[in-house]
């Protein structure tokens, strides 16, 4: 087969964790459409909005009714809306630019998944899938929900669902938990235990085609690329299956009418169904890890398509995996030695985002290495240090040089500052809607001074180490958890320390001297000064105490300063 057409600009893979995001313990992800801002969904049920651009923290959601862990968040086509999903079985709708939270609904499951309609820029409708039931159609507005079917009798009519969760006709029971919207919202991909594709339209909830998978085994995720060409499952035997979707990309919903319509003599409902899956999807390529024999996590496609990314699900593993749509290995990626639970390939660039069962973000960057050819295509790098021989006319003046051709410029000509080029890569955007691209960040409060010097240390010294690449170790160190004694003598001398109003910088605090002493006690003298002037008895006997101090001060000083000789010798 031939080689897939790599896009120059995003044909390179993601080599590096580049750096790590942290805030709370975020459990998932999700890149807006243009990859500029990237949105998190946190163990305590709140939502964060990174500016991907600086990394900096732009938005914050929080939910006074909702302190569950949230399982997904989706973006609205435009931006201007984030749906997340908590294990409360709720379902939050906000909005990115004001914070203020739309609605709010429970359902009677948690659910998994969820997604807007990709059809309107501010669509309240969304694709639920809860947990061990069918998926859902909700209207975040009004609260109704519809139930899409997960399979299809022979006569035509899709089995009606039951408290067990049963089909009707006695079939043994199923768990789908995948399923998607096409590009536009027309239609719906619906996974089921039977290891079958269900095409589903989302106006009318008939299923239109069904397309078997090889296994015949559950279908645990669903994804479509992001140009609607291609479309991958996950299924329960250890194997990525990509295919390529027929379907017109806009307009899908009505072609697939046609082509139902258009398709009689077939024997069966369901044989009529499995001919209109032919003509929607073909499969392109299965991947799967034939040593290992991995169970994947979270797979999806790169920005535009032409690659595959596949976690693995092994605890304590931390590892990705990049296929062509050939089915050819191109890439693994390994981390550091925490599960994986949610990734998300960036719209446009070769990077790649992973989030860890401690909370972090991992952002998977290619590593830039420093190419000055490229700024002078006659720049020659070398190795090691060469003697320059001058040649004899190098420096001289050579009349006969050709000079360069002036460029004629029309002064008069109209400059068009108001038309600009569209980004291929987002070339389906419409002129009239405006966009939520970018968003203030919110500037990071500066670290108090009063930190102690042993966290401080600790944490110095667990950057310098040679350590997984984990930063989870430096947060127990800074939160205050037990730190093992230290070696250095920074953090013996403060432990040691008796006076609490150290500074964090100073090792050790000397003892003032006599001359120290007496400056000090005068000052304390000067202030009641008028009340001692009345009581000439209190003065003197204060000054002879001042005195007393002094001179066992002294004293101390001078032993302290003969054991200080004494250390220095020794």
């Amino acid at each position: 087969m031939n080689a897939p057409v790599v896009d120059p600009y995003q044909g390179e893979f993601p080599e590096t964790i580049e750096e790590y995001l942290h805030h709370g313990t975020m459990k998932c992800i999700a890149f807006n459409r243009t990859g500029t801002l990237l949105a998190a969904g946190c163990s305590n049920g709140s939502c964060v909005i990174w500016d991907f651009e600086t990394r900096g923290l732009a938005r914050e959601f929080r939910d006074k009714d909702c302190t569950a862990p949230i399982t997904t968040v989706s973006w609205s086509r435009y931006g201007h809306r984030l749906l997340a999903s908590a294990t409360d079985k709720s379902l939050t709708l906000w909005d990115v630019s004001t914070g203020e939270k739309i609605d709010r609904i429970t359902l009677q499951q948690t659910p998994l998944r969820a997604s807007l309609q990709p059809g309107s820029p501010t669509s309240s409708i969304c694709l639920a899938c809860p947990l061990s039931s069918a998926p859902l159609l909700v209207d975040l507005n009004t609260g109704s929900t519809t139930v899409l079917p997960v399979s299809v009798s022979e006569n035509g009519n899709p089995p009606a669902p039951n408290p067990r969760n049963k089909f009707a006709d006695g079939t043994p029971p199923f768990t789908p938990t995948a399923a998607t919207f096409d590009k536009h919202g027309d239609l719906i991909y619906v996974g089921n235990s039977k290891g079958e594709i269900l095409i589903v339209d989302s106006k009318t909830i008939q299923v239109h085609a069904v397309i078997p998978i090889p296994g015949g085994t559950v279908v645990k995720d669903i994804v479509l690329s992001r140009d609607g060409q291609y479309l991958l499952t996950n299924s329960n035997d250890r194997i990525i299956r990509v295919y390529k979707n027929i379907l017109p990309v806009k307009g899908s919903g009505e072609e697939i009418r046609n082509i139902s319509n258009n398709s009689n003599g077939y024997g069966s409902h369901y044989d009529k169904l499995k001919a209109n899956g032919a003509s929607c999807l073909i499969l392109s390529c299965e991947l799967s890890d034939a040593i290992t024999k991995i169970q994947w996590k979270t797979p999806c496609f790169s920005g535009n398509g032409e690659w595959i990314v596949g976690a693995s699900a092994n605890k304590g593993e931390h590892r990705l995996q990049i296929w062509d749509q050939t089915g050819r290995l191109v890439k693994i990626l390994d981390g550091p030695k925490e599960a994986l639970i949610d990734l998300a390939w960036h719209p446009v660039e070769p990077t790649i985002a992973t989030v860890s069962v401690t909370g972090f973000v991992y952002i998977w960057a290619k590593e830039h290495v420093e190419n000055w050819s490229a700024f002078a295509p006659d720049f020659v790098e070398l190795e090691e240090n060469e003697e320059y021989v001058e040649r004899e006319d190098e420096f001289d003046l050579n009349p006969r040089e050709e000079e360069a051709e002036e460029v004629v410029i029309d002064e008069n000509a109209e400059i068009d500052i108001e038309t600009f080029e569209k980004n291929t890569v987002f070339s389906d955007v419409e002129d009239s809607v405006d966009e939520v691209v970018f968003l203030p960040a919110i500037p990071s409060p500066d670290a108090p001074d009063e930190q102690p010097e042993k966290c401080l240390g600790s944490s110095s010294k667990l950057e310098d180490s040679n350590h997984s690449g984990s930063p989870s170790s430096m947060d127990a160190v800074q939160n205050g958890q037990t730190v093992p004694q230290a070696s250095s003598p920074m953090e013996v001398d403060n432990s040691t320390a008796e006076d609490p109003a150290e500074g964090p910088n100073s090792k050790r605090k000397r003892r003032l001297s006599v001359k120290g002493l007496e400056l000090q006690q005068s000052e304390k003298v000067k202030k009641p000064a008028a009340k001692n002037k009345s009581n000439g008895k209190s003065t003197k006997s204060s000054a002879k105490q001042m005195e007393s101090a002094n001179g066992n001060s002294a004293a101390f000083d001078d032993e302290a300063t003969e054991d200080d000789e004494v250390n220095i010798d020794s």
